[in-house]
């Protein structure tokens, strides 16, 4: 009763941070119909100073630790990231109305990491007192772009093989309808007449393309460059100087934005199948959940620190909202962007930022007493 009792507690009280506040500040406007309008321009500063300051503290943190510590959780990451995409391919693409390419592009969007969402998690510890390793940060990538590889990569492959069973189906009815066939010549199964006819080669999904596309994002970028600075030069002065101090003020502007467009963003869901709604409510959970577990392993058996268990579990909760979208336009092109991104930014987001971060910030201190 004590766990409950503390956990419900470090809930409600973490649901009046001012990073929460101001995501609700600005769904509520929204509602209201506010013409507030932040330039697109100033976010995209804002967006790239959070993560370059995300970056730096990381990359400052790795030079100044020892990198085995970051093996395991960054392993986690991986596994997570891949296994998000492979959760929404064999559950949401199993519903009713839902797409299997719109899933697995779902699956991979809510694989991938959002920037913002990690820079309130971050911010929420630090609030909280809760110590964590300042390089968990720098898990942003062996998160983010596994997932968006991995669902571009079974997208395609699904789109093929759909495509050589159409094409196997239509062409074989017509060289049996229309041509004359020496009698034991022709392919008596699918799989024999498709192995005559399509060099298996051509059907091959290239890889380092989509890592490529993924490491140019805007979000990736700006985090590996402080990431860079910080573990190669020495940009302490510039960092405490500026960068950690207009931190906590650049990202409540960014939530005050995010929650305008997340309300802005609902009526998309309107246009596809409403398991993406109880998909978008449920899925964060469970992805921080499994992050959580594992994280709670390397706890234990690496002394990861219970606010790194949170970060990884907030990063997992979390669904990309920069360089994702974009990645998965350009990889799997036929995918509605109403779906996945409407899912993403119109409930995930706001899940994961208003819901996940407080959970599991409340578990975390739950357990570790």
């Amino acid at each position: 009763m004590d766990f409950v009792s503390l956990f419900i507690t470090d809930f409600i009280a973490q649901l009046q941070s001012p990073t929460l506040a101001f995501l609700i500040g600005g769904m509520i406007i929204a509602a209201l119909g506010s013409e507030l309008v932040i330039p697109e321009s100033i976010c995209t500063i804002i967006v790239f100073m959070l993560l370059t300051k995300i970056g730096l503290t990381g990359g400052i943190a790795i030079r100044n630790s020892n990198l085995l510590d970051m093996v395991l959780p960054a392993l986690f990451a991986v596994i997570t990231g891949i296994g998000v995409v492979f959760i929404a391919r064999y559950t949401l693409a199993k519903l009713p109305k839902v797409r299997t390419v719109d899933a697995i592009a779902t699956g991979g969007l809510f694989g991938a990491v959002s920037g913002s969402t990690m820079a309130a998690g971050l911010t929420v510890l630090e609030e909280q007192k809760i110590p964590f390793e300042a390089w968990t940060g720098a898990l942003y990538p062996f998160m983010d772009i596994p997932a968006l590889v991995t669902a571009i990569v079974v997208a395609n492959i699904y789109l093929n093989k759909r495509k050589l069973k159409e094409s196997g189906d239509s062409a074989m009815q017509e060289s049996f309808s229309k041509q004359a066939v020496a009698a034991g010549d022709y392919p008596t199964t699918r799989q024999e007449y498709l192995s005559q006819q399509k060099d298996p080669g051509e059907n091959k999904v290239k890889i380092w393309p989509i890592i490529e596309e993924s490491l140019r994002g805007p979000a990736l970028s700006a985090m590996l460059l402080g990431l860079a600075l910080g573990l190669f030069t020495q940009p302490e002065s510039v960092y405490k100087s500026f960068y950690d101090p207009a931190f906590r003020g650049l990202l409540s502007i960014l939530m005050l934005v995010m929650g305008m467009e997340a309300w802005s963003r609902v009526g998309e869901l309107r246009k596809v199948a409403q398991w993406y709604v109880v998909y978008s409510v449920i899925a964060p959970f469970i992805h921080g959940l499994i992050a959580f577990g594992l994280g709670m392993i390397a706890h234990y058996t690496m002394n990861f620190s219970m606010g790194g268990v949170v970060v990884l579990a907030v990063i997992a909760s979390s669904s990309s909202d920069i360089s994702g979208p974009p990645t998965l336009r350009a990889g799997i092109p036929s995918a509605n962007p109403s779906a996945y991104i409407g899912a993403s930014t119109a409930i995930g987001t706001p899940v994961a930022i208003g819901l996940c971060i407080p959970f599991f910030v409340g578990l975390a201190q739950a357990i570790g007493g």
